[in-house]
């Protein structure tokens, strides 16, 4: 009944919080809207990526270090706000001819790997998404817990920020979609950006108690 109980808790509480409107559905979005669906496809895998880096280290007892360290914290704090202010400010810069979704070659073109790390450093670098790990864990992980269920614990993580992210960037960019953001895209891509840049500076201003 334990194992059973833990599992739906992880599941529940990660099927909630990566659903929640954050950072990373606003990187997966503007990937999508700016460059392609493959390049929120990966922005996607790189987000599920980060999440798995954050789930090993809180299992592995970093976690606690970094949020038990105002030092550490506020240096991660403090690059997650400037990634984010950093993407926001590019964002904003975005015209519309640039950014054009009616035709492939309106739309500017970014590789795989570009994407991914958008998604991966974009994630990685948020100070909240280790806390979140840290407080599911201790709940859910108790010392007789095996070591493959917390490494289960982890993937299952991971695997639901990819699903649901990787079905955001299809759905976004879809061609009957798409058409109908033509007109506007490069403002929705300004949006986000704004949007992005907020995100940023209200992680920078946060009082690290409250995080």
């Amino acid at each position: 009944m334990a194992f059973l109980s833990g599992w739906l808790a992880v599941l529940a509480v990660g099927l909630v919080a990566v659903i929640t409107p954050g950072p990373d559905f606003v990187l997966t979005l503007r990937s999508s809207l700016a460059h392609s669906r493959q390049a929120g496809i990966y922005t996607a895998v790189g987000i599920g990526a980060g999440n798995l880096v954050h789930a090993t280290y809180s299992l592995i007892g970093i976690g606690a270090i970094v949020s038990q360290s105002i030092l550490l914290f506020n240096l991660l704090k403090g690059l997650g706000a400037a990634y984010l202010v950093y993407v926001g400010l590019k964002s904003l810069c975005a015209r519309k001819a640039a950014v054009g979704i009616g035709t492939v070659g309106s739309r500017r073109t970014i590789s795989r790997r570009a994407a991914f790390r958008i998604g991966f450093f974009g994630n990685l670098l948020n100070p909240k998404a280790t806390l979140f790990f840290l407080a599911l864990f201790t709940q859910v992980v108790q010392p007789a817990t095996p070591v493959l269920v917390q490494a289960g614990y982890g993937v299952a993580i991971a695997a639901l920020a990819l699903i649901w992210f990787t079905l955001v960037a299809v759905w976004i960019s879809q061609a009957g979609i798409q058409v109908r953001l033509e007109a506007c895209s490069h403002w929705l891509e300004r949006l986000s950006g704004a949007v992005l840049i907020a995100f940023g500076l209200r992680l920078a201003v946060a009082d690290s108690s409250q995080q």
